[in-house]
């Protein structure tokens, strides 16, 4: 049973409170069952009267939303993909024509060039900029991994940062200005759509101002 006036637990058959001394006349006292920390339909009835009682659960840990993930662009890697190719082809006829190499040797030579962008294809895509609610995340490595974690409280100023070349082949830089960075500056190097990013950053830091 319960105290009308201050809450307080009465045992049974007491007349008075004994936390503030008021009297009770319970006839009855109902309490729903307990369910994940929210004590629910909770009632209880003096005379005539019933009061609806409820204690709200916990919070539960917000979870964190990712606003984007972006690399840098391809467009590099795709011409690098495309100068090896012409020039593999190139390497190919010309030792076949001069008749310094048998055919199918001429072609083993010519195809390590494809290497070249195919590792800095490789390389970039272990780079990876992500933006969530709460922080920027920086993946870098190939071989050995690095992540930094940049929060957004810390950041002062966002910049996009693109040449003429890059403006017309739409891609650019992202610079962060952040308050507890060595130099502070943090750059999110050739990604495609800056501005469209650095307008999506802006927008959440406008939650931590």
């Amino acid at each position: 049973m319960y105290c009308m006036n201050c809450g307080a637990d009465v045992p049974t058959g007491a007349r008075f409170c004994a936390g503030c001394g008021a009297s009770v006349d319970v006839e009855a006292t109902r309490v729903a069952a307990t369910r994940g920390g929210v004590v629910s339909n909770s009632t209880v009835a003096s005379g005539s009267s019933n009061r609806q009682m409820s204690v709200p659960a916990p919070e539960a840990d917000e979870i964190e939303r990712v606003i984007f993930h972006v690399r840098p662009t391809l467009l590099f890697i795709g011409v690098g993909y495309g100068v090896a190719a012409l020039a593999a082809v190139l390497l190919t006829v010309v030792l076949a024509y001069a008749n310094l190499l048998p055919a199918y040797y001429s072609v083993l030579f010519g195809l390590p060039l494809l290497l070249i962008p195919a590792y800095h294809h490789l390389r970039r895509n272990t780079i990876n900029y992500t933006l969530t609610d709460s922080k920027i995340v920086i993946d870098q490595g190939l071989i050995s991994h690095r992540t930094r974690n940049i929060p957004l409280r810390n950041i002062q100023d966002v910049t996009v940062s693109a040449t003429i070349l890059q403006r017309l082949l739409g891609f650019g830089d992202l610079v962060i200005e952040n308050a507890n960075e060595v130099g502070g500056q943090t750059l999110l190097d050739n990604i495609p759509q800056p501005r469209r990013y650095a307008d999506q950053l802006l927008r959440e830091l406008r939650r931590w101002r």
